[in-house]
């Protein structure tokens, strides 16, 4: 692997990570719910399955996966099903309109739950895993080695953490106005609407 290649892929990789998607609704929805904490560990949980699938393509199980159709689709269809269900407990929320202090949700099983719904929503994301296998190899060519693969891989999961933890900390410098309850409702019905269109979406590719 070259330098202008790894240096071509970065580029692209940041490109990619700033196109809001279901990781940056994820994010939001647990920055608003708990505060950094929360939302830095919902990051964690995103960029962690990022590098579980870029380990998998670059080892060969993923296209293992992709090939094996009922398991492909088992996969995209609880993806599905994971981002309606956020998305329906953000509008939930929003309809409610009820909503803990800023510094109640900042626990240690509230920071567990955004690691939990950061890693599953995009673990259970067939893009995913397909931009690895399309698209390291367009970095590398067909005979590249193993090492190669694993350094593009972890590089994008590195630089979605990054990028995550800035959008975690912007939205908790400004969670004292997020966090006003006619915000805060508007919001939480933004951010399950996109959910929701995001799983629709999928459904229909």
């Amino acid at each position: 692997m070259t330098w202008s290649a790894y240096g071509s892929f970065l580029i692209f990789a940041v490109v990619l990570v700033l196109v809001p998607g279901p990781d940056f609704a994820v994010i939001t929805k647990n920055t608003l719910a708990g505060g950094r904490r929360r939302g830095s560990w919902s990051a964690a949980g995103v960029a962690g399955s990022n590098a579980v699938q870029g380990l998998a393509a670059a080892a060969g199980l993923g296209a293992l996966v992709t090939r094996a159709q009922p398991v492909f689709q088992a996969i995209k269809w609880a993806g599905i099903a994971y981002l309606a269900y956020l998305g329906v407990q953000a509008l939930r929320s929003a309809l409610a309109g009820r909503y803990a202090d800023a510094g109640a949700a900042d626990t240690g099983q509230a920071a567990a739950a955004g690691w939990r719904q950061g890693f599953l929503s995009n673990i259970t994301n067939p893009k995913v895993l397909v931009f690895y296998l399309a698209v390291l190899p367009q970095f590398l060519g067909p005979e590249a080695p193993l090492s190669a693969l694993l350094v593009l891989a972890l590089s994008h999961a590195v630089l979605s953490l990054l990028y995550l933890l800035v959008v975690v900390a912007g939205l908790n410098r400004a969670r004292r106005v997020l966090a006003r309850r006619r915000v805060r409702r508007a919001l939480d019905a933004a951010t399950g609407t996109a959910l929701l269109g995001f799983s629709a979406e999928l459904a229909t590719e």
